[in-house]
């Protein structure tokens, strides 16, 4: 896991390592064990190193490969990388070090772009050719890692991180008003290739893009699952089902603990994380460290599932480790939160991830997390009312049950020149719902879910808080296998037990029954939900800043009502109305942009 940067020139001119150096500095905290660079010709390369894998410095990056005459930098893991290295040998490749960084660049060499489809992980790579001068990007298929990229006239430049692109200067960083339509509507969702700025983009998951030395590109998505019941599961039953979730879920953990270093867990509580320290423990490992946070109590609302999580430690016998954070720790918290971030992220839960890895960081290196289990087996409460309409009337339907606001609510908040003419987050989903490939109405929105908003929510949030202290977070729900098989399971067994139910079913095999059947929880951070005192003082700062009130994104009459009430405007799906908007100008003020 670490940190990656790069600028291809298309001028004729040499490619700027000042500004490589720039954006790799930026990186430092994803990857604080190493850092190097690369310049050849119109093409630098930068890189932070996070040791995980090959602890020598044999596994430092850029990585040359003197034979293939190629060299790259990566970020991610390749869990089997090992495998893939025997194969490798035994085609006739020699390694002098044990990286997965080695492997991606011989699996290059052996098998081209197509070595993508032999990874088993998460990745983004960036590998050059020294004859040809082209330049192969890629990402992995759930897009668990990001790579964000500037193009200039003459120029593209990338990173792991949209600040290592400011840093690196020259960006436009005028707003995209599409983006902010998906932001304001989807949730704080801004689909790839958008960002919030018109000047940066990302590159889609599943997807290699060759970069030409003229600048020409062509990109190939390389994986999407059908969402479609196929063949060679025919005939199983619920209780057959159940067996090959929890045996594809298994596979996914075990997976997830290659490592060399020690691998803990965050252990909420819930039914997903406890099910991978179950299965840990099923698979004989001893004295895994679990940790969890808790916030205290506003507004009425409890903020800590500890009673759930120190079950499940004392059950599973881990080392666990608790964090209660006090409310106005969450304020002094909130502006290093917002300066960890990509991009601007509304989920309240965003600041307990940040204070979690914050402490996780200073006992190992790599955690597995159970992030993304609803939206593969469909956990969430509004999957039902999805699951009810004709295919034709789904798009609509999502967007009344998942949206913050219509395109008409956005009228009278943001400013007339950034509102598009027409509603382009419900075009979106249009499209996507009609493409071929999803058998049925919950299939089409749980494939819009897995692959569209999983990435851009709270993919993207997990990646950015815990890579901002240099914590690894592996995602086994995210195993594409295990994703390819639950795409496959028939509807109503995951809609079975109010949600998730196939993967309630595996739980009843190993946990408590008191976990399996609780209520549905979350991340709560009830000191930013209700907007308590300091939270509400830095909300009212931004607002009022001069930055803010010369952007102007929003009606001030819509924006002195909000600050009337704070606690009581709410979106469409629930969210605190202040807070979206106020964490964007945040979000915006915190990254220097004017």
């Amino acid at each position: 896991m670490c940190g990656l940067s790069g600028e291809i020139r298309f001028d004729g001119r040499p490619a700027d390592p000042t500004a490589v150096a720039r954006m790799t500095d930026r990186l430092t905290p994803r990857g604080p064990d190493g850092h190097g660079t690369w310049a050849r010709g119109p093409v630098a390369l930068g890189h932070r190193r996070l040791k995980i894998i090959d602890l020598s410095d044999r596994g430092a990056q850029p990585m040359t490969d003197a034979r293939a005459e190629v060299t790259g930098v990566f970020n991610g893991c390749v869990y089997n990388h090992a495998e893939l290295r025997e194969e490798l040998r035994r085609l006739g490749h020699r390694f002098r070090s044990t990286s997965d960084t080695e492997v991606v660049l011989k699996a290059y060499q052996q098998w081209g772009t197509a070595c993508v489809e032999h990874f088993r992980g998460m990745f983004a790579f960036a590998i050059v050719e020294h004859r040809t001068g082209r330049v192969v990007l890629a990402r992995d298929r759930l897009g668990i890692k990001p790579l964000y990229l500037a193009r200039t006239p003459g120029r593209l430049r990338f990173a792991s991180t949209l600040p290592a692109l400011l840093a690196a200067g020259d960006v436009d960083t005028s707003l995209d008003p599409a983006a902010l339509h998906h932001y304001l509507s989807w949730h704080a969702t801004v689909p790839a290739p958008h960002t919030v700025l018109n000047g940066v983009r990302k590159l889609p998951p599943a997807t290699v893009r060759i970069v030409e030395p003229d600048g020409t590109h062509r990109d190939h998505r390389y994986w999407q699952p059908s969402y479609t019941r196929r063949a060679e599961f025919a005939g199983m039953g619920a209780d057959e089902w159940r067996d090959a979730v929890l045996e594809a879920l298994r596979v996914a953990v075990r997976r997830r603990m290659v490592s060399d270093v020690q691998v803990g867990v965050l252990l909420s509580g819930g039914l997903d994380s406890s099910l991978i320290v179950a299965l840990l423990a099923d698979e004989g490992q001893r004295d895994l460290m679990t940790f969890s946070v808790g916030f205290e109590t506003e507004g009425g609302e409890k903020g800590d599932e500890f009673r759930y999580s120190d079950l499940v430690a004392r059950e599973f016998g881990t080392d666990h480790r608790q964090l209660m954070v006090p409310s106005d720790r969450v304020s002094t918290a909130l502006d290093a939160a917002v300066e960890a971030m990509s991009e601007p992220m509304i989920s309240h839960d965003v600041v307990a991830f940040h204070l979690l890895s914050e402490q996780v960081s200073k006992e190992v290196k790599v955690v597995q997390s159970g992030q993304g289990a609803d939206e593969v087996f469909a956990g969430y409460h509004w999957y039902p009312r999805l699951a009810e309409v004709a295919r034709e009337d789904e798009p609509e339907r999502y967007a009344d049950t998942y949206f913050d606001r219509s395109h008409g609510d956005l009228s009278r908040i943001l400013r007339p020149d950034l509102l598009p003419a027409e509603d382009v987050s419900t075009r979106f989903v249009h499209e996507h719902m009609a493409a071929p490939g999803a058998q049925t109405a919950l299939d089409a929105a749980l494939r819009l879910d897995t692959h569209v908003m999983l990435v851009d929510d709270p993919v993207k949030r997990v990646d950015n808080m815990t890579m901002a202290w240099g914590l690894e977070a592996r995602v086994p729900f995210l195993d594409h296998e295990l994703v390819e098989l639950a795409a496959a399971c028939p509807p109503e067994l995951k809609l079975a037990d109010d949600g998730k139910g196939v993967l309630k079913q595996a739980g009843r095999k190993l946990l408590p029954r008191e976990v399996v059947d609780r209520p549905k929880g979350y991340f709560p951070v009830p000191a930013i939900r209700h907007m308590a005192g300091p939270v509400l003082d830095r909300v009212r700062a931004a607002l009022g800043a001069p930055e803010a009130r010369r952007r102007g994104l929003f009606e001030q009459s819509y924006v002195a009502e909000l600050l009337a009430a704070p606690d009581e405007h709410r979106t469409r799906r629930g969210a605190n109305a202040l807070w979206q908007i106020a964490l964007l100008e945040i979000w915006l003020q915190t990254h220097g942009i004017k």
